[in-house]
């Protein structure tokens, strides 16, 4: 489907050369005659671009002051800025909180300004972290029986958080904040806006696999696939009851393109951008992910790969805690802009995990993992 052909725009993409970023340049450069201005320190995900006579890359962050003028200039010329710079690692979020604070909340509050002054449709990318926990997690239905208790409604959900000593909320309060500046200008000054919130886009790209290209904690999804690679026990946190649904960054994208391509439908709304056909257990994710590496490997013995549990505080540090269930209502996405996704949670998964068996040569066997 080609996107927006009759009417290119001038797109500014602040964190294009992430993940969501790299695999949004792939579809809006090959199928539309959008020019695009993007920012990103990283360019390793967005190589094969940077000859493309329709994207210009600042290889720096939004934050240094050497690139204040540039950016002025791109969005006084452009006619929409997505936003998709952000810390965005929950293993951060209480072990580096003011760099979190200061990136998702003080770093971006410039660019929602600009937007504002030269009256710029802001396209700001969310988390649904900012929902918070789950009310269910404070009344204790552990059944899900009300849907009313933790379907998440993008107008209506209250968005609790917890404790200040968990600082595992700095994320998602800078986000919220985020959205009530952008809201305020929306109602204010007349900024034209998008939110979006993600519910854990997957696929290709994503994040890093550690010991082989990166330190730390990623998400959920590479320290599964970096613990399968690298000989080491998958580990569940608090034993893995937390549910998530997931969706293919490809149906992402596509949404993304959508609000892009129907500009006033998508204006002055908040889109969850989730699968709810997709819904797992962190340990049936775990064990998913298994079952299928011993699909792509021809090795089934890695269908019995070790899986051990660990505390989230071993896991994160202290002042983590986690919610419950984030199950998306997409009704608006639905209406406004037909997006409906549809590709199952084992064909994101294989495809995903794919990518990284064939990215990361060298997988240990199950055989070789400590005990």
């Amino acid at each position: 489907m080609r996107i927006g052909t009759e009417n290119p725009m001038n797109i500014v993409i602040l964190g294009c050369g992430g993940f969501i970023g790299s695999h949004l340049l792939d579809r809006l450069l090959s199928t539309t005659d959008h020019k695009i201005v993007g920012w990103d320190p990283e360019s390793s995900k967005i190589r094969k671009h940077l000859e493309n006579p329709n994207f210009t890359l600042h290889q720096r962050y939004v934050d240094d002051p050497e690139t204040q003028q540039d950016l002025r200039e791109a969005v006084a010329e452009g006619d929409v800025v997505i936003n998709l710079a952000a810390i965005c690692n929950p293993s951060e979020y209480n072990t580096n909180p003011i760099s979190v604070i200061k990136s998702n909340l003080f770093d971006v509050y410039p660019i929602v300004e600009l937007c504002v002054e030269y009256k710029r449709w802001l396209i700001s990318f969310s988390t649904s972290e900012c929902y918070g926990r789950t009310l269910s997690s404070y009344v204790g239905d552990t059944t899900y029986e009300n849907p009313d208790l933790y379907e998440l409604k993008e107008d209506e959900t209250p968005l609790i958080m917890g404790p200040i000593v968990n600082q595992r909320w700095t994320y998602a309060c800078a986000k919220q904040m985020v959205e009530r500046l952008v809201y305020a200008h929306h109602k204010e000054d007349g900024l034209p806006f998008t939110v979006v919130r993600p519910l854990n886009f997957f696929g290709p790209r994503m994040d890093y696999i550690p010991q082989r290209d990166g330190d730390g904690v990623p998400r959920v999804l590479a320290c599964f696939m970096g613990a399968l690679l690298n000989g080491d026990p998958m580990k569940l946190v608090d034993g893995g009851k937390a549910r998530r649904t997931i969706v293919s960054i490809y149906e992402a994208v596509d949404a993304i393109c959508r609000m892009l391509d129907n500009p006033e439908k998508a204006n002055g709304h908040a889109f969850n951008i989730g699968n709810r056909n997709n819904e797992v257990t962190m340990a049936e994710l775990a064990d998913m992910m298994r079952k299928t590496y011993a699909k792509i490997t021809g090795d089934p013995s890695y269908e019995d790969y070790p899986i051990i549990e660990v505390s989230s505080e071993e896991f994160y540090g202290e002042g983590y805690e986690d919610c419950d269930r984030r199950m998306p209502d997409i009704s608006k996405a639905k209406e406004l802009l037909g997006w409906e996704p549809k590709i199952a949670l084992e064909d994101v998964l294989l495809d995903t995990m794919t990518y990284f068996h064939n990215e990361y040569a060298g997988a240990m066997k199950p055989a070789q993992v400590a005990e």
